[in-house]
């Protein structure tokens, strides 16, 4: 027979350390953005309840009928 090259077949070497701990702080710094985006859109909506009681424009007492 002639001499011919076997070809290899791929072998799983298990998991990459360094993807894993990219993908784990890809992930991390993306919900952490977005758990700051909701911080915030927390802190602005309380910011302007508070601005508009101190105007006067809202009031939390109930109006008499």
């Amino acid at each position: 027979m002639a001499n011919v090259p076997k070809i290899g077949k791929a072998v799983y070497q298990g998991p990459s350390i360094v993807k894993e701990i990219i993908y784990g702080i890809a992930l991390g710094l993306a919900a952490g953005g977005l758990w700051k985006m909701h911080h915030w859109n927390n802190q602005r909506r309380t910011r302007e309840f508070y601005d508009l009681l101190e105007k006067g424009e809202i009031s939390v007492v109930a109006a008499d009928e």
